[in-house]
């Protein structure tokens, strides 16, 4: 982290998605995506949010940047030292903020378009944005080519030419077109091998340090989110349910769900025995929660406060926040 300031507040995030039924799309209920999510970003810091596939936490991030329209919620980016909420602006005011938060997206091979060659894909945001034209363009976009590691002499080749590593490379320089401030990068080393996973972790990390850029990072991997981040936010069927300091959380978990999680981390060392914590039942469906704690069903400590009433969520210690009602009194492993 290069700073204090803060340069993303999100508060009370709720994204809800209507469940249709019938010739009529008659509405019989309601999927809670993201239920009452808050959050805060200090500038240069990486945040990083895991959970098990379906909690939300791609839809979290898509709805900062009203890639899906948020139900409510505001969404507070530092813009010239002025907070603007996101969820606020018009189409036309969206737009022009676009260039002060960008996106890499999880899959290279879908995420680039096979019809555009690389200086039209990483060109696209200026022209676009009104950045660049012509040959300033170009001189532009071959910086951003070389940044990222990849040779100018691929500029007119199509995205089928290159392996997913490049691709991803791609993805990023198109993402630093604009200078951004922020980038959410949505499990974006997922989709590669582990060997590559290391070499685009590292390029980010870099790319941190040089331009001094914000990342959330989103990811169910929590190997590449210790390594990466400062501090970390856990998400269970669209809620936040523990968040702190890298270090701290993962020594030191406050929730059992966080326990679970990093019980599965694998190990090194293969003569140390993985000891995992394994879960009871299925995540629970977010169109029909259960009552009280929505982790209740799956928790080896669950007492009945939990099946009757919510936890709030509370700072237990500096930066260190959780939501369950015996937080102060369990004894959890961490890694």
């Amino acid at each position: 982290m290069i700073d204090n300031k803060v340069l993303l507040k999100v508060n009370d995030l709720r994204k809800y998605f209507l469940v249709e039924k019938g010739i009529l799309k008659k509405s019989v209920g309601t999927v809670k995506a993201v239920d009452d999510v808050s959050i805060t970003i200090m500038e240069g810091e990486t945040y990083g949010l895991v959970g098990e596939s379906g909690c939300g936490k791609t839809t979290f991030g898509r709805c900062i940047l009203r890639g899906i329209e948020p139900t409510s919620g505001e969404i507070l980016l530092d813009i010239d030292n002025e907070p603007v909420d996101l969820n606020r602006l018009d189409k036309k005011e969206l737009r022009a903020t676009r260039r002060y938060a960008q996106m890499i997206f999880q899959d290279p091979y879908a995420s680039l378009d096979p019809r555009m060659t690389v200086l039209d894909i990483v060109g696209e945001p200026l022209k676009i944005n009104g950045i660049a034209k012509g040959q300033e363009l170009k001189d532009m976009v071959i910086e951003l080519v070389r940044i990222v590691g990849l040779e100018v002499k691929y500029l007119n080749r199509y995205p089928h030419a290159f392996s997913g590593g490049q691709r991803q490379r791609i993805g990023i320089a198109r993402a630093l077109a604009t200078k951004p401030k922020l980038i959410i990068a949505d499990e974006a080393v997922s989709a590669l091998d582990v060997s590559v996973q290391a070499q685009i972790l590292n390029l980010l990390q870099k790319l941190q340090q040089e331009l001094g850029l914000t990342y959330l990072f989103i990811s169910h991997d929590l190997s590449v989110i210790q390594h990466i981040s400062d501090r970390v936010g856990v998400m269970y069927v669209g809620k936040l349910n523990e968040e702190g300091k890298t270090e701290v959380l993962f020594q030191s978990p406050a929730h059992p769900y966080t326990e679970a999680l990093l019980s599965a981390i694998p190990k090194t060392n293969p003569e140390i025995k993985m000891d995992r914590i394994y879960l009871p039942g299925d995540v629970a469906n977010p169109a029909d929660p259960p009552s009280g704690c929505y982790f209740h069903p799956r928790c080896q400590y669950a007492k009945e406060i939990c099946r009757k009433e919510e936890p709030a969520w509370k700072e237990i210690e500096p930066e260190h926040f959780v939501s369950c009602h015996f937080s102060g009194e369990l004894k959890l492993r961490g890694v």
